[in-house]
């Protein structure tokens, strides 16, 4: 299992922290910041996805005029790692 540390930009959440297995799958998400209730659910929601899942679930979500979303920024996290 690799834990990464993605550094956020242009959201509330400053951090955040995933594992992903030998077989691809992201797993214990968590940020640093933002709405804690919203990103517990996504992060639940997310549990044992692939990159590829999430970022097609997830990316492109904006949030307000801020041009990318805590989701967004997720969809991104995962697909860098």
């Amino acid at each position: 299992m690799q834990h990464i540390d993605y550094k956020t930009t242009g959201t509330c959440a400053k951090m955040i922290h995933f594992d992903r297995s030998e077989d691809m799958r992201i797993h214990n998400i968590s940020f640093d910041g933002g709405c804690n209730g919203n990103l517990k659910a996504i992060s639940k929601l997310c549990e044992g996805m692939t990159a590829d899942e999430i970022a097609i679930k997830l990316g492109g979500n904006l949030c307000g005029n801020k041009g990318t979303s805590c989701a967004d920024q997720l969809a991104k996290a995962v697909l860098s790692a």
